[in-house]
């Protein structure tokens, strides 16, 4: 009948199109799942490719030794400079410049004009950490030749040079290096009276040697680097009896160059910039000695300390570059203020020779060294 009635899964009754409407969505529901489906099947497939690797970057302690080497180039030139003021001033000298015969002796034009003199010496030294730096030790040998000249009484010029070799050791970087550095020095006194003034010039020139383990093969490189430094100096001489004191003031200017270079060999080898390091301070102390008169020999104690004000410090920077990375880097300092101490030990075996044993510390609140120094001079 047009009117019937049907049942549906529920138990409901229902009617005409009311019963055809959930079949006829069942059905498009069907229909469109096909479609969607075939759509999927006929779009083209894209693999999922690996992503692209970053570019590796250099690391601060690549370059530990190389930070190192740049500043025991600048405190090789300011030992030497140092010890160049301290030959021109030195009270034992000066002693034995005005009486070289001791307990009443010719007058200083009648002492011998020239004077020669050479020495050896080492130097242990210790850098602390400093930011990335990791710290290192430093063992340094050398030897000194040196020509002296009376040119007036009371005006003394000489000539100098410096050979040495230093061995850098960064342990906890996995790095080291030697430096082979010579160094040409003048220096000239002058004695008015109590006071004396000195000058003393330095300059020098050297190779740098540096080795690097990566972990896959050693990478090493080899630069360049140059020196060069003035000081000047004045003391005033307070003689008590056979014994001295003697105030100092010293200003140093120093600065110090170290070449660009590429590494070679090993896991990712960097190429370095180059850079340069000065600094100038001020040295403020006193000397104080005795000397002994035995069997016309004189046998010469002293000791001095100094306040050392590093009143500039350009620590320059070098760049680190690994592909197309790179990171710049500042150079190391070794504090703003420090001291200077040491102890000197002269026996003129005749009228024309003697021997001296001098002991140097350099202390700073990141560097700490330590020098023995044995030399012979000669007079005629």
């Amino acid at each position: 009948m047009r009117g019937a009635s049907r049942t549906s899964q529920n138990g409901r009754s229902c009617t005409g199109a009311r019963c055809g409407a959930p079949a006829a969505r069942a059905f498009g529901l069907a229909i469109a799942l096909v479609c969607t489906q075939a759509q999927a099947e006929s779009l083209p497939s894209v693999a999922a490719g690996p992503l692209p690797s970053p570019s590796p970057s250099p690391t601060p302690a690549a370059v530990s030794a190389d930070l190192s080497s740049g500043q025991v180039v600048l405190n090789r030139g300011s030992s030497f400079l140092q010890r160049l003021g301290t030959e021109a001033t030195h009270g034992g000298n000066r002693l034995l410049r005005s009486n070289p015969g001791g307990g009443g002796a010719s007058e200083a034009s009648e002492a011998p004009r020239f004077r020669t003199w050479g020495e050896t010496y080492g130097i242990t030294a210790r850098a602390s950490a400093q930011g990335d730096f990791a710290g290192d030790r430093r063992t340094t040998w050398g030897g000194v030749a040196g020509l002296g000249m009376r040119v007036i009484p009371g005006v003394n010029i000489g000539l100098s040079v410096d050979q040495s070799r230093t061995w850098v050791d960064v342990p906890l970087a996995l790095q080291s290096a030697t430096l082979d550095l010579t160094q040409f020095g003048f220096n000239a006194s002058v004695d008015n009276g109590p006071w004396t003034w000195a000058i003393a010039i330095v300059h020098g020139f050297g190779g740098i040697n540096a080795r690097r383990d990566t972990g896959f093969g050693a990478a090493s490189s080899a630069y360049a680097a140059h020196i060069t430094g003035v000081l000047s100096e004045i003391d005033y001489y307070w003689s008590i009896g056979e014994s001295r004191v003697v105030p100092k003031l010293a200003l140093e200017y120093a600065r110090a160059t170290t070449a660009a270079f590429q590494e070679s060999g090993g896991l990712d080898p960097v190429s370095v910039s180059g850079t340069s390091l000065e600094r100038a301070r001020i040295l403020v102390g006193a000397e104080v000695g005795r000397y002994f008169v035995v069997d016309g020999k004189i046998l010469d104690l002293s000791a001095y300390a100094k306040f050392v004000d590093n009143v500039v410090q350009n620590l320059g920077s070098l760049t680190v570059s690994l592909g197309p990375q790179s990171i710049t880097l500042q150079g190391l300092g070794e504090g703003h203020y420090g001291a200077d101490a040491g102890a000197a030990m002269s026996l003129s075996l005749t009228r024309t020779a003697r021997i001296y044993l001098n002991y140097d510390a350099k202390l700073r609140s990141v560097l700490q060294s330590h020098q023995g120094t044995l030399g012979v001079e000669l007079k005629w």
